[in-house]
């Protein structure tokens, strides 16, 4: 079960983010403790998000000198997150979250220019990487799902990037966050190995295969894999968040 949906977690991930929906729960509905299912989470997670980060890389659509300094800050501001969740209260993204999972959503059905180039800056690189990126990270650091589509849509209305572009260069921050957030458990002691090395073999699999459909996917069919996996994800933060909640 578990590498059945690492396989389909690793291809959502890579074209529109929400994967953390459906493994984080069967993590956890296999016996995993919360802290333990938290960090091997981020131990399979790393596996998908650093094989579509190769990929992208690989293939030319990101250039690791463009993207080393911000997956540097996502890096920074995921390990912080990673810390301070052992000790903060998270129950005020209840209703945090859910409301900029919409907006997501909302802003990606309703845009019609989404895959084009003609927007304006309104960040500078310099601004993006020292305030967007440290934040996302550190979100993804204490709470993890929908991180890759809120690197997406940053790179889009903050960036002026076209979708494709912004959602490849979101594979290698995700990378980044979720490496952080990974060296922080493993220190900590909170990952369930066994189930971790499976899962992560299925999601480098789902991920291989999703970076190859993310080149021949339409901009507008992209669109609508993003508004759904933002749906689901408000469904599941509205509806039954507890098991997400991990202090």
């Amino acid at each position: 079960m578990l590498f059945g949906v690492a396989i389909l977690a690793g291809f959502l991930d890579t074209l529109a983010g929400g994967g953390g929906l459906l493994t984080l729960p069967a993590l956890l509905l296999s016996g995993v403790p919360p802290l333990h299912a938290l960090g091997t989470n981020k131990l399979q997670g790393s596996a998908g998000t650093a094989m579509s980060s190769l990929m992208m890389l690989r293939l030319g659509k990101v250039k690791l000198a463009d993207v080393k300094l911000i997956m540097l800050a996502a890096f920074v501001g995921s390990a912080t997150g990673s810390v301070l969740i052992q000790w903060i209260d998270t129950s005020a993204l209840n209703r945090i979250i859910p409301l900029v999972l919409l907006l997501i959503a909302l802003y990606f059905l309703f845009t019609p220019k989404i895959s084009t180039t003609d927007r304006k800056q309104r960040l500078s690189d310099r601004q993006y990487r020292y305030l967007v990126a440290p934040l996302i990270g550190a979100y993804d650091g204490m709470f993890g799902p929908g991180t890759g589509s809120f690197f997406a849509l940053s790179a889009v209305t903050l960036r002026a990037m076209d979708l494709i572009e912004a959602t490849a260069v979101a594979k290698t921050l995700n990378f980044s966050a979720n490496f952080a957030s990974l060296l922080v458990f493993f220190v900590a002691l909170k990952i369930a190995w066994p189930a971790g090395i499976l899962m992560m073999l299925g999601q480098a699999l789902g991920a291989w295969a999703g970076s190859h459909s993310l080149l021949r996917i339409h901009p507008r069919l992209l669109r609508f894999v993003i508004v759904a996996m933002c749906l689901a994800m408000l469904a599941q933060y509205t509806f039954g968040t507890d098991f997400l909640l991990v202090r």
